[in-house]
C-alpha cells in the first residue's frame, strides 16, 4: 500500500481557511448578541427573556469552542514551523492525526452553529 505524503503547506492552507471561518463566526456571534440585546430592550415577556438567555448561553459556549479550536490551530502551526526550520516538508502520522481532529471539530462546529442560527432566526422572526 502506497503512503501519501501530506505537506506542511497543505496543512497551513487549511489552517488559514479555518481561521478566516472562525473570524466570520466571531463577527456573526457579535451581530447575534446585538440582536438579542435589542430583544431585551423591546420586550418584557418572560418567554422572550428566557429564550434570549438561552441563545446568549449558546453564543458564549460557541465562543469558547472557537477559542479552543484557534488554540489547537496555533499549536499545530507552531509544530509546522518547527518542521519547516528543520527542512522537513511532511508531517508525521501523529501530527496529521491532530490535524484531522481539528478538521472534525470544525465540521462539527459548522453543523452546531448552523442549527443554532436556524433556531435563532426562527425566534427573531417570531418576535421582530
Amino acid at each position: 500500500m502506497k503512503e501519501e505524503l501530506i505537506f506542511n503547506t497543505d496543512l497551513h492552507f487549511e489552517h488559514e481557511t479555518w481561521n478566516r471561518e472562525l473570524d466570520f463566526w466571531q463577527d456573526e456571534l457579535e451581530s447575534f448578541q446585538n440582536r438579542l440585546n435589542e430583544m431585551v430592550m423591546r420586550f418584557t415577556d418572560k418567554y422572550v427573556y428566557a429564550n434570549v438567555e438561552k441563545f446568549q448561553n449558546q453564543l458564549s459556549i460557541h465562543e469558547g469552542v472557537m477559542n479552543s479550536i484557534r488554540n489547537q490551530i496555533q499549536m499545530h502551526e507552531s509544530n509546522i514551523a518547527d518542521h519547516y526550520r528543520k527542512n522537513e516538508d511532511s508531517m508525521n502520522r501523529e501530527m496529521v492525526k491532530k490535524h484531522l481532529e481539528i478538521r472534525n471539530r470544525m465540521e462539527n462546529q459548522r453543523d452546531i452553529i448552523s442549527e443554532m442560527k436556524r433556531n435563532l432566526f426562527s425566534f427573531l422572526t417570531e418576535y421582530l
